[in-house]
């Protein structure tokens, strides 16, 4: 699997691509100067980073995602939950639950997701 772990800086810049894209080269680098203070060219060092990453791409100039933010949090927390419970869902929900109650508005919705997803099979 790709590394597709972003550190603090890199997470603020793909949120303004997203909420941006699709933007301009140039009107990134107007955004990560005006919101992130940064210098041109550092913008486009973490623009080329986040591009061999296979997370966003600049063609032509125009800058998008090759992966949306739904999809990049999915895979993050594929990750963690493979990482930190060896891949088991049920096991990442006991330990969730152990210190959180869940609301009845909660356990609906991943009933009805539970649901949802039996339905798929």
């Amino acid at each position: 699997m790709k590394n597709y772990k972003l550190g603090v800086m890199e997470t603020r810049f793909a949120e303004l691509i997203w909420d941006n894209e699709p933007v301009s080269s140039g009107d990134l680098v107007k955004l990560c100067e005006k919101e992130l203070t940064w210098k041109k060219s550092t913008t486009y060092t973490m623009l080329r980073r986040l591009c061999e990453r296979g997370i966003f791409q600049n063609k032509d100039g125009i800058v998008s995602s090759l992966m949306s933010k739904r999809e990049f949090n999915a895979l993050q927390s594929e990750k963690f939950v493979e990482e930190t419970f060896d891949g088991s869902l049920p096991q990442f929900l006991a330990a969730f639950t152990s210190r959180k109650r869940l609301s009845e508005r909660e356990i609906n919705e991943l009933q009805k997701l539970i649901d949802e997803k039996r339905g798929e099979l």
